[in-house]
């Protein structure tokens, strides 16, 4: 064998300090690269959930619903994601009710979002089963079955298209009680469909339409965030002696993830829930802008290099009054109220469009019953009055930069 030429030995002395180099770099301790979700708190890290078993059974009133409705000692829990825990009460509701029925666009198979899995094969394709592509019928139906005396579990597949439905739910579920004197009603119909963006639906899976339906006198509508809440609104929706429209917000059915009781228990409708208190500013959303308002108060109290210069160091101590509203209609005045009677200021956060929206309704009641006390307009931060564009969705719904920039506006007003 030859000796290596001089070439060769250059090539392999230079080829030694460039491994050498590597190796020295792989083993110093430089600052690692930043997570792909970044260092700012999302759905999966959120101080809102209840990761466990303590926290859950302690939930903000929960209402037992069996015979020892005294002791957390022997009670369990399980770890469910949002659609997970719309399953398991439903499947309660159907364990516990021999009237209750579950009905919508492939439930039987398990739905789009697979909350209905194994509820068919459970429960029997009697009590379970599929309708035809009509929102409109599937309402009807469902006023039907409720006036009979079923307990009514209709899906619409999306909420972007319950709107077929809309004269069924506005004029003839909300209206029944009222038209017949009370000798008929509803009450035991509950819609469930999926809301809210998702990151890529456009302009017909990303719409929230709740605040169509807060004129519908009679209805009640409910928007939960997680999945403890999914689970004890829903079962208090079931059995609430009105027709209920349940909002699932569709981006976290399987991002929030919570220990959730498995045994039967309900949370009260039509009221709010303070998720953390405050003295400076009442700031109220639901749904999945209550992740993007606690992601907001994250970088007002601890701006990141590059907004440093813009959150003026005055503000960032300020104690926000985080509120998830919970039941939008109807809404809990009384919380909302007695909230910014101590803040002085009000931002309120929805993913719909600001024209017509739920915010406004809450803007006008607050400026009407807390005018006195108010230190700077009461301020909406919504999606933009447009189409909620595919490409372009990360920058319709209101997100975290937004939300601080209106604190800051109504702090320093």
């Amino acid at each position: 064998m030859h000796p290596p030429s001089s070439t060769a030995r250059r090539v392999l002395n230079g080829l030694s300090k460039h491994r050498l180099a590597f190796q020295r770099r792989a083993n110093s301790t430089a600052v690692e690269p930043p997570p792909a979700g970044g260092h700012l708190p999302g759905v999966a890290t959120s101080q809102l959930l209840r990761p466990t078993r303590d926290a859950a059974l302690r939930t903000p009133g929960i209402k037992w619903k069996d015979e020892d409705n005294s002791t957390l000692g022997g009670r369990e829990t399980r770890k469910m994601n949002t659609y997970q825990a719309v399953r398991d009460a439903m499947a309660i509701a159907l364990a516990k009710d021999d009237t209750a029925v579950v009905f919508g666009e492939d439930v039987a198979f398990g739905g789009v979002f697979r909350c209905t899995m194994g509820l068919a094969e459970e429960f029997g394709k009697e009590r379970v089963f599929n309708t035809p592509l009509t929102e409109q019928g599937i309402a009807g139906f469902g006023i039907g079955m409720a006036s009979m005396g079923h307990t009514a579990i209709a899906e619409i597949q999306f909420a972007d298209y319950i709107f077929p439905a809309f004269d069924q739910l506005v004029n003839e579920a909300a209206k029944i009680r009222y038209r017949s004197g009370n000798s008929f009603n509803v009450g035991k119909l509950t819609v469930r469909t999926p809301t809210m963006a998702v990151g890529h639906g456009g302009l017909y899976h990303s719409q929230s339409p709740e605040g169509f339906f807060m004129a519908g006198s009679g209805l009640k509508i409910v928007i939960p965030r997680s999945p403890i809440q999914a689970k004890g609104l829903l079962l208090g929706a079931i059995r609430d002696p009105n027709p209920v429209i349940f909002m699932e917000p569709k981006i976290l059915y399987r991002s929030a993830v919570e220990q959730v009781p498995i045994d039967d228990f309900e949370l009260p409708l039509g009221k709010a829930e303070v998720l953390v208190p405050g003295e400076d500013l009442t700031l109220v959303t639901w749904g999945t802008p209550v992740y993007h308002c606690e992601t907001a108060l994250h970088v007002l109290r601890s701006p990141s290099e590059e907004l440093e210069s813009l959150i003026p160091a005055s503000v960032r101590g300020a104690k926000v009054e985080l509120i998830d509203l919970r039941s939008i209609l109807p809404w809990d005045m009384e919380t909302i109220v007695e909230s910014v009677n101590r803040t002085g200021r009000l931002v309120i956060v929805h993913e719909a469009g600001a024209i017509g929206g739920v915010g406004s309704e809450i803007a006008s009641e607050i400026q009407k019953r807390c005018f006195l006390k108010l230190n700077a307009p009461v301020r909406r931060v919504t999606g933009w009055d447009i189409p909620v564009g595919l490409t372009y969705e990360k920058f319709h719904i209101p997100d975290a930069i937004r939300v601080v920039d209106a604190i800051i506006e109504t702090l320093t007003y």
